[in-house]
């Protein structure tokens, strides 16, 4: 399909996508910081439970990317979505780092952005299979390095006897 194929200009406004407006809405920027322009949602408030908060944050993450991309989204831009919410429960996770990260980092908002660009730019086209194995390349990076400092915390701490 030709980079313009799904290029509409506008987002659909079915029930199902007013409906991902209002959860991701809710769950990002629902409310304000007083005096200020700063936003939040139930996100980063969730996240105050441990385990359970990140779970329920992830699931209904989840949920909006499935609904969205029931709307004939391609696999790339689905791929992207669902990145956003990986790495905001994977950092969210980490106690304290991941109260502060859930503020700031507001994966159904940036998700709305990217199903906008789809629409509107005509951006995010065609197979999410590249994305998805620059995705597999980084973490296996990143796991080669935890392993190498893990092998050197291992080889310290069994000098010291």
């Amino acid at each position: 399909m030709s980079k313009t194929a799904h290029h509409q200009n506008e987002i659909p406004n079915t029930p199902t996508i007013r409906t991902v407006r209002k959860l991701s809405y809710l769950m990002d920027e629902q409310f304000r910081v007083p005096g200020t322009q700063f936003r939040f949602g139930l996100d980063p408030i969730l996240n105050l439970i441990p385990f359970a908060g990140d779970f329920a944050g992830f699931i209904i993450s989840g949920g909006l990317v499935l609904a969205m991309s029931s709307k004939g989204l391609t696999s790339k831009i689905v791929v992207l979505m669902c990145l956003n919410i990986l790495l905001d429960a994977t950092i969210g996770a980490i106690p304290g780092i991941g109260q502060i990260w859930d503020f700031f980092f507001k994966s159904n908002t940036k998700n709305m952005k990217l199903m906008e660009e789809y629409y509107q730019e005509g951006k995010h086209q065609g197979s999410g299979k590249s994305t998805i194995l620059l995705a597999l390349a980084i973490l296996f990076i990143i796991f080669i390095i935890l392993l190498v400092i893990l092998w050197y915390i291992a080889a310290w701490i069994i000098s010291l006897f």
